[in-house]
């Protein structure tokens, strides 16, 4: 019989305690890794390990054995043993001469081109289908290493700030959004949906726990193809009560974005050097209402506007890039949407019942977030859908909230995968998405 205590009894090192040794532990290390790399200098190699925690250069001194040429493959599982060295050359500035390597595992074919170089220089149509092999890229994984990181922060700062993180079913009975973009299932004979957003559930549970986030894939049937859409995406939700306007939720937002920032700079500092990116440094972000931008970019660009009651992508460009020369802000609020193209749970403005208190936030030229206060009474909420050609029946469980008594509140969704591409500066959101959904596109 085995009995175990939950302790890890591993020899092999990482990176970071390779990083601490003192002179004495520096003596017949033990690490493991994926062969990344080998530069051939004839009588020695220099061998680049992938490990979880970065790349680390082995000089492995070669003795000409059959066993040599299997030995020494990219993507072969192994284990070395050696001596730490110093050097300011290779990455971390140590590495590892080896006494012994240990072969664990060897790929069955090899790989179809080169995945240790910095640029693959290979379509993104071209890298989906072989994705699995394109994320073993040391600036591939990293892209996904900061999101896990941006991910942890967001996390973070929601604990600090008092939110209940939820969990909320994604087949469901209703589509939060209405319209056409939703994906139908057959439910046990039922009618249901993946959902859209987890709206319904974060507003049910406010008065609950007063602050809600969630970090989970949402669904859009969305049939068009373009560089900043997807099918399935991870939304970024969080919702909040006892607001006194929505600018409340603007603050939260603000500050949300103030902490990752410095918290993956100083935790993802690696991320960041190996990605070549400066963050941005927010001090304040400036609001703008919806009418008042699309007349200043009309003014500033000589642009006719066409649509009066959403923003095109043009314009999404031309506003960021207005404040950005005008108020030196890579973020920028656009407030006060017309109520026809705002979903039937937000709040109608007082002031100006053709516009709602909701916003977008634009990040160097792309709606990332969307928001605003909710309609918390029931019969306000109640007739708002009757007016946008609802049935109220059709949404019994989620009324029971405004039915029951419910606090004023508002929330927001931030698309992740749009807030790394921006940040990163990618082009295209699939990029910034491990495994991307679209239209075309089920595996892998």
């Amino acid at each position: 019989m085995v009995k175990v205590n939950g302790i890890n009894s591993s020899k092999d090192l990482e990176i970071k305690e390779l990083l601490t040794l003192d002179e004495n532990g520096r003596k017949g290390v033990r690490v493991h890794g994926m062969i990344y790399n080998i530069r051939d200098m004839g009588d020695f190699a220099f061998v680049i390990l992938r490990k979880r925690g970065g790349l680390v250069q082995c000089v492995y001194n070669k003795n000409g054995g059959e066993d040599e040429k299997e030995l020494l493959r990219e993507e072969n599982s192994v284990v070395v043993t050696g001596d730490v060295g110093d050097e300011p050359r290779a990455v971390n500035g140590i590495e590892i001469r080896v006494s012994e390597m240990r072969l664990l595992s060897s790929p069955a074919e090899e790989l179809p081109f080169a995945i240790n170089k910095r640029n693959l220089n290979i379509s993104i149509e071209n890298e989906l289908p072989i994705r699995p092999i394109t994320l073993r890229n040391e600036r591939r994984r990293t892209v996904f290493k900061l999101q896990a990181g941006l991910v942890e922060a967001f996390r973070a700062f929601f604990s600090e700030n008092e939110f209940t993180e939820i969990f909320s079913p994604k087949i469901v009975a209703a589509g939060a959004e209405g319209g056409a973009n939703i994906f139908k299932l057959e439910y046990f004979g039922k009618k249901a949906y993946l959902a859209q957003s987890p709206q319904f559930y974060k507003q049910m549970l406010i008065p609950v726990y007063e602050r809600v986030f969630e970090i989970a894939p949402v669904f859009r049937a969305e049939k068009h193809e373009t560089v900043r859409h997807l099918n399935e995406y991870i939304g970024v939700d969080f919702e909040m009560g006892f607001i006194e306007s929505f600018y409340d939720i603007i603050n939260m937002e603000t500050g949300m974005l103030k902490f990752a920032f410095e918290y993956v700079k100083k935790n993802y500092p690696d991320c960041l050097k190996k990605l070549n990116i400066e963050l941005p440094v927010i001090d304040e972000i400036p609001c703008v209402k919806f009418k008042d931008a699309k007349e200043m970019v009309a003014a500033k660009y000589n642009r006719k506007i066409k649509d009066p009651y959403d923003l095109e992508p043009e314009e999404e460009r031309l506003i960021s890039q207005l404040f950005k020369e005008e108020y030196n802000s890579d973020f920028v609020f656009v407030t006060h949407y017309p109520i026809k193209k705002r979903p039937f749970y937000a709040m109608d403005d007082p002031e100006n019942e053709k516009y709602t208190l909701s916003f977008d936030l634009l990040y160097n030229g792309m709606e990332i977030t969307t928001g605003g206060q909710r309609i918390h009474d029931y019969k306000t909420q109640v007739d708002k859908m009757i007016s946008k050609g609802l049935n109220p029946e059709d949404f019994e469980s989620y009324l029971m909230l405004h039915k029951q008594g419910c606090p004023p509140h508002g929330g927001l969704g931030m698309g992740l995968e749009r807030f790394l591409m921006k940040l990163i500066d990618e082009k295209n959101i699939r990029a910034t998405s491990m495994f991307p959904r679209d239209i075309t596109r089920l595996n892998p």
